[in-house]
């Protein structure tokens, strides 16, 4: 089961897409540590989730362990999954009101990271971590024996 979740290509590029997603929710997990007011709890409470300590605190270390796994390419498709699931938490939870009192337009380019996000996550759901990965280095491993 193991070897299904960590199966990946040889793709070269797949680093550029696991750099930029690893990066983006380490940081922004880190961040509600350090700013929870405005990036963690703070910002949960404003837009209304419940337990905004809670989901903060959980939220935030789901984004920096995720973050981690991503950027070494370690159970990339595993932790491609709750960056997946935070993304389509944060559209439902803050652009439906964008497109309603902004509209379309400011919608898109408000949202312009998130989509990058989202389908980052997405793309590494489906491919995996890539040449330069661990779980490439572990399927390799695996073969040899």
């Amino acid at each position: 089961m193991l070897k299904k979740i960590i199966q990946t290509d040889l793709s070269k590029t797949t680093i550029l897409i696991r750099l930029t997603v690893g990066a983006v929710f380490l940081s922004e997990g880190i961040q509600k540590f350090l700013f929870p007011a405005i990036r963690g709890a703070g910002r949960f409470e404003k837009i209304g989730l419940p337990s905004p300590e809670f989901l903060g605190s959980f939220v935030g270390a789901f984004e920096i362990l995720c973050g981690i796994l991503i950027l070494i390419g370690l159970l990339t498709r595993l932790a491609s999954i709750p960056t997946l699931i935070i993304m389509l938490v944060a559209f439902a939870s803050t652009k439906s009101e964008v497109y309603v009192e902004k509209g379309f337009w400011e919608l898109l380019h408000g949202s312009r990271t998130d989509w990058a996000m989202l389908l980052g996550s997405i793309f590494l759901l489906i491919k995996g971590g890539g040449k330069w990965s661990f779980d490439r280095n572990l399927i390799e491993r695996w073969n040899t024996k």
